[in-house]
């Protein structure tokens, strides 16, 4: 399920660096966090529903690429995102 669109602009508007970014790694990383967050949830409640299990590894393998991409560009800001959304890296 995708993410209201209160909660994307919300989000888009803690992560962005400036007025018109809403594509950068920071951002995106963000919003997949959260469609993990929702799916784990659902995996939860439906252990038999498979394709969303696979969408769930599809998203959370897209989330690594891109912090694994962040931190060969910029540490600093690399450290900075895991902190503040609680990953474990």
């Amino acid at each position: 399920m995708a993410l209201e669109t209160s909660k994307k602009q919300e989000m888009v508007a803690n992560y962005r660096k400036h007025e018109k970014d809403t594509g950068s790694s920071e951002v995106q990383v963000a919003l997949l966090t959260e469609r993990i967050k929702y799916l784990t949830e659902h995996s939860k409640e439906n252990p038999k529903d498979h394709h969303s299990r696979r969408g769930l590894l599809m998203l959370v393998g897209k989330r690594k690429r891109l912090l694994d991409y962040l931190r060969r560009k910029n540490f600093d800001r690399y450290q900075q995102l895991v902190s503040e959304l609680g990953l474990r890296k």
